[in-house]
Parts: C-alpha cells; structure tokens; sequence
C-alpha cells in the first residue's frame, strides 16, 4: 500500500488581543469654565445703581429749578439795597400760591425786551392809580410812606391807573432806574418770581424782609 504523504496541518494564527479606548473617570474630567454669573450680577447692580442715581439727581434739579432760581444783580437800579454783582435767589411759585404785596422785590422780563430780566420794587398793585410829584409817589391820591431806604429823585410821572393784570414798579434808586415811571406797567404775566434770598457775597447773606409800605 503506497504511503501517502501525510497532511500537514495548516497553521492557525492568533489575533492580537484589540486595545480598547480607556473610558475616562467622569470624577477626573475637568469641568468647562463658565463666566461667574456673581460677578455680572454685581456689574449690573453697579450700574443699576449709578443709573439710578443720575436719574433722581436730574429729578431734584429740575424740581428745584420750577421753584428756584439764581439771579445776578447787575447795575445800580436798586441801590443802595441791592448791588452790582449781587447773587439772589428768586421763588418762581410765590404768585402762584400767594398774592403780590406792595413792597415786594421781584425779578421779571423786561416788556421791551423779553430777552432781558430786571430787578424792581412793587408800587401799585392791580386796580389802584399811581402818580409820582416831584419824586414823591402818590398811590390813588395818598403820599406814599416808603418803610426800606430809596434814592429819592425829583421827576414828575402823570397819574396811571393799572389794569387787573398790572403793576407799577420802581427801582429803589429812583433817579437811575429805567421802570414803570418811564416805560408803563409792567404786565404780571411777565413776572418770573419774588426775590426771597441773597446769597452772595457772603457779607450780604441773608433773607429779603418784603414790608409793605403804607400810604397815608
């Protein structure tokens, strides 16, 4: 019987054992940074607050700017009680919650010229007749009996009676004023409020008495 050449075997092989991808502990995975939400929490309380701030400040100062108001004195129209560079302070509701009294210092537009505020001393009041003799003020036929210091003048001014909405006003240096005695009444319209306050210079610090003069 022949001999058969024997099989041999073929060879098997092995596959090496597959890596896997090592699976990251969820403890150790560094977490993303996020923005800290505390520190734009406070950037917008800041500016809240600064924002705020600026509004009610511009709130005060408009209010006060509908009741106060500065004024500078400028010329020698009220001499010798107020003066060239004086600064005042002016309440632009008193005739809104109040009435003018004869003797009352105000500031107001100048009728011809609106652009310009002047400073005089209430005389007449709405209604009554004025007539100035010789520098001597006569209210509805009586002689006026002045209660605060005037330059006296000697000008004559013929009678003038006011409507319900006039004034007669006159500077208290009267020789050197221009008001009611040469231009007419002034319109109460016009009026921007009563002086209550000097301020400055500090030598003139101090609240402005309104004493009604008497006549008679």
């Amino acid at each position: 019987m022949d001999n058969l050449p024997s099989q041999t075997a073929e060879p098997t092989y092995s596959q090496p054992p597959v890596a896997e991808e090592p699976v990251a502990d969820p403890a150790s995975v560094a977490p993303v940074p996020e923005e800290p939400a505390a520190s734009q929490s406070n950037w917008k309380g800041a500016l809240r607050e600064i924002a705020e701030t600026v509004i009610l400040t511009l709130v005060i100062f408009l209010l006060i700017r509908t009741v106060v108001q500065n004024f500078r004195v400028e010329g020698m129209s009220m001499e010798p009680n107020f003066h060239d560079g004086q600064f005042l302070l002016i309440n632009k509701l008193a005739y809104k919650l109040g009435d003018l009294e004869r003797g009352d210092v105000i500031v107001f537009r100048y009728p011809r010229d609106p652009s310009r505020d002047f400073i005089k001393r209430v005389i007449g009041l709405p209604g009554e007749t004025v007539e100035i003799i010789n520098g001597q003020v006569y209210v509805n036929g009586e002689l006026l009996s002045d209660n605060y210091h005037t330059n006296e003048a000697g000008y004559n001014s013929g009678a003038v009676t006011l409507g319900p909405d006039e004034l007669f006003v006159l500077g208290d240096n009267r020789p050197n004023s221009s008001d009611s005695h040469s231009w007419g009444p002034l319109p109460r319209d016009l009026i921007i409020g009563r002086v209550v306050l000097s301020y400055w210079p500090p030598d003139e610090w101090g609240i402005i008495k309104h004493g009604p003069p008497d006549t008679g």
